[in-house]
């Protein structure tokens, strides 16, 4: 992973400020008139935790590491209460391979390197899906985007809007046309042109489980036949301001498509980022961005030590 500079760091800060604040309030208040952490203070800090969007079964697993420190420990002061969380939700997030595992690189072998982006509407998709091509356009990498949400005439228009900032090329058909086609485009002409990434959207419903069960397989099968082993990534975008609604799409995704990578949005304007820990914790799937502004900067490649030390420090 790349260095994580002075300045990411403060824009990490900056996004993670509302739920830092929510969360210190609360602790606060867990702790008010306690000297020593006690089965009080851990009741009180297990609905913290839950109220702050991170999760019943990653909450559960949070206190019965520090009942352990405590009972090792003997005597534990609720002013080490802070550097005792930011250990054990880093040690936990570690375990499970939490970390994106690239600085907007691509791993070598894949040319072009697909990702497939799957999300609802309304998360953040289609800017996610820019801000990862301005990255990938800033390591020197060759770019194009598959407008396949053929669904909504705007998500074409949006993309195609966010593709001109981005300065990278796009492929796309008019609405209600194949998705797959659409797909077969893109990946064709980033083969001809030997390109290093392409980006494709995709429809964001899920009122109908099996349609989108059955139009996300169209796609991956036609991707395949162009590009050996596409998509290469499955990278799925969730809204981190909608706390556990994001953990329930994540489950109805993950069920319909094989996702690989996930990128949780909308930190900054949100007291519910302690969904990022939950979701880390819950999927064998690693958390590889997060959204911590509407800047076509604003997208970080997710750091685990960093984001619990900007959250409880």
């Amino acid at each position: 992973m790349g260095i994580f500079t002075r300045e990411k760091k403060e824009k990490l800060n900056k996004g993670l400020e509302k739920t830092k604040e929510s969360v210190f309030k609360k602790l606060s208040r867990a702790v008010v008139g306690k000297t020593r952490v006690d089965d009080t203070v851990l009741d009180e800090l297990e609905e913290v935790l839950i109220s702050s969007d991170v999760g019943v079964d990653t909450t559960i697993k949070i206190i019965q590491r520090i009942e352990e420190r405590v009972s090792r420990d003997k005597y534990m002061g609720t002013s080490e209460l802070n550097i005792i969380l930011k250990e054990e939700i880093s040690a936990l997030l570690s375990e499970n391979k939490a970390d994106g595992d690239m600085d907007f690189s691509i791993p070598s072998g894949n040319k072009p390197y697909v990702i497939m982006v799957v999300g609802v509407n309304g998360v953040g998709k289609t800017t996610t899906i820019a801000k990862l091509a301005h990255q990938f356009k800033n390591k020197g990498l060759k770019v194009m985007l598959g407008a396949a949400d053929t669904f909504r005439a705007a998500a074409v228009d949006q993309l195609q809007i966010w593709a001109d900032r981005a300065g990278v090329d796009i492929v796309k058909q008019g609405m209600g046309s194949d998705p797959a086609s659409v797909a077969f485009d893109a990946l064709s002409s980033a083969k001809a042109n030997d390109l290093d990434v392409v980006i494709v959207d995709t429809a964001g419903r899920l009122h109908n489980k099996i349609n989108l069960m059955n139009e996300l397989g169209k796609i991956r099968k036609v991707m395949d036949k162009v590009v050996d082993g596409a998509p290469h990534e499955v990278l799925l975008i969730l809204d981190g301001s909608t706390g556990q609604n994001a953990f329930e799409q994540a489950k109805q995704f993950t069920k319909a498509t094989e996702v690989n990578a996930l990128a949780v949005t909308k930190l900054d304007g949100t007291a519910k980022g302690g969904v990022v820990i939950g979701i880390s914790d819950q999927f064998s799937i690693p958390v590889k961005y997060i959204g911590v502004g509407e800047g076509i900067e604003d997208l970080q490649v997710f750091n685990r030590e960093e984001f619990v030390d900007s959250l409880f420090s």
